[in-house]
C-alpha cells in the first residue's frame, strides 16, 4: 500500500546504518571517474558503493532509493550545477552527507556549496587518502575540507575584508553620496536613481554612519578628496 512507503523507508534506512557499512552514492558524468572511485571505495574495509549517478534527475532518484550516509557529488553535471542540487538531495535524504568532488577552487563557489548544506568539499586532483579521509569525516558528522583550499578562502576573505574597509560603500551609496556632494536634494536623488525618496534618506543615513561624518559639508569634503566629483 502506498501508506506504507515513508515507513519502509525509514527502516531500510535503519538497517542500513546499523549494519556496519558506510554506504556511497556516487554521482559524476563520467563513467572512467564513476568506475575508478568505486574501485577506491570498495578497496576500503567498511565502504560500500551502493549506486551511481551521471546527472542530477538521476541522483535524486538514487538518493531517494538507497538513502545514503554520503553522497560524492561533482559540480559540472549535465543538467545542472551539483552545488544548486545539494538541497534537492538533501530533501530526499536528510539524514545523508553531501561531499563535493570538483575541479573548481574559487572560495566563492566553496563558499556557496557549504552555504547550500554540503558537508565537505575536496578537490579532484587530491591524493586518495585524502578523499576516504572526507568520506569517512562526513559521514560521522564531521566536515572536511583541504587546509590548502581553507588556507586560500580565509585569504581571500581578508582581502574582501580589507577592501571592504577601504571603500566601505556600496555602488548604490556611492551613487547616492555623489549627487549629495553635487547639491542635489533627497527628492532629486530619488528622481535619478529611480527609488523612493525614503530608500534614498536611507542611504545617506548609511553612508553618514559608515563613514562617520555628520553634515553635508562632511560629505561634500569626502567626495572631494575621493575624486568623485570628477567621474560623471
Amino acid at each position: 500500500m502506498r501508506g506504507t512507503g515513508r515507513n519502509d523507508r525509514s527502516q531500510r534506512y535503519f538497517r542500513d546504518v546499523t549494519d556496519g557499512q558506510l554506504r556511497v552514492l556516487l554521482v559524476d558524468d563520467h563513467r572512467v571517474v564513476r568506475a575508478g572511485l568505486r574501485m577506491l571505495l570498495e578497496s576500503e574495509d567498511g565502504i560500500e558503493v551502493v549506486d551511481e549517478a551521471g546527472d542530477i534527475r538521476d541522483a535524486v532518484f538514487k538518493a531517494r532509493r538507497h538513502l545514503p550516509d554520503v553522497i560524492l557529488l561533482d559540480v559540472a553535471l549535465p543538467d545542472g550545477d551539483g552545488v544548486d542540487a545539494i538541497p534537492q538531495l538533501k530533501a530526499e535524504n536528510p539524514d545523508g552527507r553531501v561531499l563535493i568532488l570538483s575541479m573548481e577552487e574559487d572560495p566563492p563557489h566553496v563558499r556557496r556549496a557549504f552555504a547550500n548544506g554540503a558537508s565537505g568539499y575536496v578537490l579532484k586532483d587530491a591524493a586518495e587518502e585524502e578523499l576516504i579521509t572526507a568520506v569517512r569525516e562526513v559521514a560521522k558528522g564531521g566536515r572536511y575540507l583541504h587546509p590548502e583550499l581553507g588556507a586560500r578562502m580565509l585569504d581571500a576573505d581578508m582581502h574582501e575584508r580589507a577592501a571592504a574597509d577601504a571603500d566601505p560603500l556600496s555602488d548604490r551609496e556611492r551613487d547616492v553620496l555623489r549627487l549629495l556632494a553635487q547639491g542635489h536634494t533627497n527628492q532629486e536623488i530619488a528622481g535619478t536613481l529611480f527609488i523612493s525618496v525614503r530608500t534614498a534618506e536611507t542611504h545617506r543615513a548609511h553612508v553618514m554612519q559608515k563613514l562617520q561624518l555628520h553634515t553635508r559639508a562632511d560629505l561634500v569634503k569626502y567626495a572631494v578628496d575621493q575624486g568623485m566629483l570628477e567621474r560623471q
